[in-house]
């Protein structure tokens, strides 16, 4: 049987593994890690990732752990809706939900979706693994593509930090998903499966410009924009902090030889989309699509980046440029006129455009 290693069990790396069995590949996933434990925040789903997940036949499992996403939009500080997006609107032109979900579960569900022992832990990958093909899935500052890529350039730094929460107890406010734009800044909030609300602040700043209380940072930051603003950052007892780090220049070949790179170590992006993790599941089903372990790996791996690198790019462009739109503003004049455009875009714009990404659909596999 034809052998594939997965290098990293992040999500895409537990992705690509399922995928690659359900095709018939015998697949071992190594993780340096020494165990696999509840990591990072919240994230949501678009429909691009639940059919890619369907694809991989655990699209069930995890709308059963996660919270479909209704009703939501996008608000100036004071509380203004600039844009309003119905959940039924979207639901009717994607075709499924989105869904809100913790990492750390839809971690878990794609882990307990493989066979006991598929994915061996604390094991520190010093160079390219051997096997018929290497998957490799670990991370923005992955190791492989630092061997095998090494004209690429290092992540860069986005120019933005980001504070990411849950709230400590179920929600008992009204459950909408939105994003704030002030100057300079950004706060998002997602309903999550279990009850609890995930959110996020993000702002224009230098880098490691660290706070010795996180919390009280962006609870100083943050703490005079809207309810539920407020109200969710008080509900949390700890918060992450992160700079935010993309591969500005874009990998010449996702597929060197019989390694293949996949999600962020592939096309680390910014966040403004929500798309990186969809964009890493994406991958997944697609490398399994186009990878028969009876066939010819090479012409495989050709149509894997012929199918994923220029729709991945794009992705990551945009997601950069809706950051300078949206975060990256600070000018007063540019703030209102930006405003003024969004509440004068149509609803149906509006909606193609915040869907034209999730209106992907997978192979089968």
């Amino acid at each position: 049987m034809a052998t594939a290693v997965v290098v990293g069990a992040g999500i895409g790396g537990l992705s690509a593994a399922i995928g690659l069995r359900r095709r018939g590949w015998e697949v071992t996933v190594l993780e340096r890690a020494p165990r696999i434990s509840a990591v990072g925040a919240g994230l949501t789903l678009f429909a691009n990732g639940m059919r890619s997940l369907d694809a991989l036949g655990v699209g069930d499992a995890v709308r059963a752990e996660g919270q479909v996403e209704a009703s939501g939009g996008l608000r100036t500080p004071n509380g203004r809706w600039l844009a309003r997006i119905d959940g039924a609107a979207m639901n009717r032109v994607l075709g499924t939900s989105a869904i809100g979900i913790h990492r750390a579960t839809l971690h878990r569900v794609l882990h307990d979706a493989l066979p006991a022992g598929t994915v061996v832990t604390g094991v520190e990958v010093t160079d390219v693994p051997s096997a018929d093909l290497v998957v490799a899935a670990d991370g923005i500052n992955s190791g492989i593509r630092g061997r095998r890529w090494p004209e690429v350039p290092p992540p860069a730094y986005a120019g933005a930090t980001a504070w990411r929460g849950v709230t400590t107890e179920p929600w008992r406010g009204p459950l909408v998903v939105a994003v704030t734009w002030g100057p300079g800044a950004e706060f998002g909030m997602v309903p999550l499966g279990d009850g609890r609300v995930y959110w996020y602040g993000s702002v224009t700043s230098p880098p490691a410009a660290w706070h010795d209380d996180e919390m009280a940072a962006v609870r100083d930051r943050f703490g005079g924009w809207h309810e539920p603003i407020p109200a969710l950052m008080n509900a949390t007892d700890t918060v992450l902090r992160d700079d935010l780090y993309h591969l500005a220049t874009p990998v010449p070949s996702y597929v060197r030889g019989n390694v293949a790179l996949l999600g962020d170590a592939a096309h680390a992006m910014t966040p403004h989309l929500g798309q990186g993790a969809n964009q890493a599941i994406e991958d997944a089903v697609v490398l399994a699509h186009t990878c028969d372990p009876a066939g010819d790996l090479d012409s495989g791996l050709a149509a894997y980046d012929a199918q994923r690198r220029p729709r991945s790019q794009q992705v990551a462009r945009a997601a950069y440029q809706m950051g300078r739109f949206g975060q990256g503003l600070h000018n007063p004049v540019a703030l209102a006129l930006r405003n003024a455009a969004i509440r004068l875009t149509p609803p149906s714009a509006g909606l193609r455009s915040m869907t034209r990404f999730a209106l992907w659909k997978p192979p089968t596999i």
